[in-house]
């Protein structure tokens, strides 16, 4: 059995410590953004992690990020997404709803 060092382990805590500071403001915007999408998205796209879409033509949200990059995502969703199925709305994000919507795309991304 290994016994750590005081170094490794003063490293171990800070790094924990600031993990613990980040995630619940990361984890908040993701929040943010799932309501959002479960607002105005989830009535054609699946919103979670996983399922199908209602709309088959609606591709689930988590495969955004494999159809697009993370540029032409923000850009589309804060200047109005054009493209998709024919039945979608034209939808302008602020850009603080972008950066929750993008936290929550990122949340349920298969790992």
């Amino acid at each position: 059995m290994r016994i750590p060092t005081p170094a490794s382990f003063a490293t171990a805590l800070l790094l924990g410590l600031f993990a613990i500071h980040d995630a619940p403001a990361q984890s908040g915007l993701a929040r943010q953004g799932e309501a959002i999408v479960t607002r105005d998205c989830a009535m054609c796209h699946e919103v979670d992690r996983q399922g199908l879409s209602q709309n088959r033509r609606a591709p689930p949200l988590r495969e955004l990020p494999r159809r697009m990059s993370q540029e032409e995502l923000r850009r589309e969703l804060t200047t109005g997404i054009t493209a998709g199925h024919p039945e979608m709305p034209r939808f302008r994000f602020s850009a603080a709803e972008v950066d929750a919507i993008m936290a929550h795309i990122q949340a349920i991304q298969d790992e």
